[in-house]
């Protein structure tokens, strides 16, 4: 698959001259690009800026599971007012008060694992005073009390969120590789797009100089009658239309180079020259193992399992959230009261608490039933969306297989195509020289060097991104046999 043709040797070495200060710059490898833009791209930068927020959340949600302790309270509560006081002889006289109110309360809580309710630990201490008609000081404590909280007959909601959060931590991983590989991708078109431009750019040097030589050949030959005005006016045109071209390709080369610049995030005008080789992976890649390394490691399929798990908790918390539901409450503790704080912990006193809560709905208008069902609906419609993306997901993974194996192909028949046809513009520029063929047969052979040169060029363009593409799709790298990470 190497290229050793002659003219093109020339055509880069005059590119090459012409640019000198893109030469003195060590190239990059396309590998290298997408290793740089993966780095420090700003597109890398906030790929992983989303992942690390993934996982900070989740951390955080396996450090609400453990015991929480937190420390509350008023100090101080003051309320100036007048109030109602009864005297003794039975009469009511509105006196001012002045009243200060100050508590303090620390308190530890646990989820628990599997019912779903909350266990807690508290303790208080609470200081009221107040002056004015029938002042006094008063404190009072709960140095310890314990409880439990719990649901009955309602949907529960830990155990649901403990389904749900594997599978989005899961989710946010295989997206980010994605964004990864998305991005591998998108630095190969960019890539090959400054190539394309390069060696657009250096071909239309070649052929600028190869027509400006020629017009000055046949300006020759026409002032001797060796051919007619015809061939030197079409001589003319084509330098004109190489000069035209070789400006665009000019600007082209430089949009080029600023937009790979962009995403490597290098600084504007900064040398950048980029280093291609024919050289490409020995591998071939088999279509099951991309269907199964697809359905292992894409993002969409975790986010099928996620979106199901998602389904059947809305069913559920229809069915139960708007019917019969209790709730129990019992705590069990220790509290005293006394004038001074130095008394408020002796002569303690049990303290209990329990409370049973029910709701049941008598009639909602068939409105219980229309949610279940809307669920239910819900429930079948992430279905049959679940087994198109899996199917799609594999469908991917089988042709993105294919689509390498064939620009495999593609590239070899390209690279001979233009090996075969920068030796024919060579030998037909000979025979022109030497007056052996017609111009219009040089302009032809002219034309279809360009056309296998572009060809060439993007048919190796079309391999690195059906191997980035392949890589996308199935996050499992073929050359290595090992998964993307």
């Amino acid at each position: 698959m190497s290229r050793t043709i002659g003219f093109r040797r020339s055509a880069i070495g005059v590119f090459l001259a012409a640019v000198p200060a893109l030469a003195a710059q060590q190239p990059i490898t396309l590998q290298q690009a997408i290793a740089m833009a993966q780095q420090q791209g700003l597109a890398a930068r906030a790929a992983t800026a989303t992942r690390d927020a993934a996982r900070y959340r989740d951390r955080a949600f396996y450090s609400r599971l453990l015991p929480q302790i937190s420390i509350g309270g008023t100090v101080p509560s003051y309320n100036r007012s007048i109030i109602s006081v009864l005297q003794p002889d039975g009469s009511t006289l509105f006196k001012p008060q002045n009243q200060t109110n100050a508590t303090l309360n620390a308190t530890m809580t646990q989820k628990l694992p599997i019912i779903g309710g909350d266990f807690f630990v508290s303790s208080s201490l609470a200081r009221l005073a107040v002056t004015g008609q029938n002042s006094f000081h008063s404190w009072s404590s709960t140095p310890v009390s314990f409880g439990l909280r719990q649901d009955l007959l309602r949907p529960n909601a830990s155990a649901w969120d403990k389904r749900e959060q594997p599978l989005r931590s899961e989710l946010a991983e295989r997206t980010y590789l994605e964004a990864r590989e998305d991005l591998a991708l998108a630095t190969s078109n960019l890539f090959f797009d400054l190539y394309s431009a390069r060696v657009a750019l250096a071909n239309q040097i070649k052929n600028s100089a190869v027509n400006d030589t020629l017009y000055t050949l046949n300006k020759g030959r026409f002032e001797v009658g060796r051919i007619g005005e015809n061939d030197l006016l079409q001589s003319e045109l084509a330098l004109l239309r190489a000069r035209t071209s070789l400006d665009g390709a000019r600007l082209e080369y430089d949009r080029a180079a600023a937009a790979l610049r962009l995403a490597l995030n290098l600084p504007v005008g900064a040398p950048l020259e980029i280093e291609v080789t024919a050289t490409v992976p020995e591998f071939e890649p088999d279509t099951a193992r991309a269907v199964t390394e697809a359905l292992r490691n894409r993002a969409s399929v975790s986010d099928v399992l996620l979106q199901d798990v998602q389904s059947r908790r809305r069913v559920t918390e229809a069915r139960l959230s708007n019917w019969l539901g209790a709730s129990v409450s019992a705590s069990y503790g220790f509290n005293a009261t006394a004038p001074n704080a130095s008394e408020v912990y002796s002569n303690l006193l049990n303290a209990q608490q329990f409370a049973v809560s029910v709701s049941l709905p008598l009639w909602q208008w068939g409105a219980h039933h229309e949610n279940v069902e809307a669920a239910k609906a819900d429930r079948d419609r992430t279905t049959s969306l679940a087994q198109v993306t899996v199917q799609q997901t594999a469908q991917d993974a089988h042709f993105a297989a294919l689509q390498l194996s064939q620009a495999r192909r593609n590239l070899a028949l390209s690279a001979k195509a233009d090996t075969v046809a920068g030796k024919r513009f060579e030998v037909a520029l000979n025979r022109y020289v030497i007056g052996r063929i017609a111009i219009d047969n040089l302009y032809v052979a002219q034309a279809e060097k360009d056309q296998a040169l572009t060809q060439y060029v993007q048919s190796l363009r079309g391999y690195w991104q059906a191997y980035y593409r392949l890589r996308r799709v199935t996050l499992f790298d073929f050359a290595t046999g090992e998964v993307i990470r």
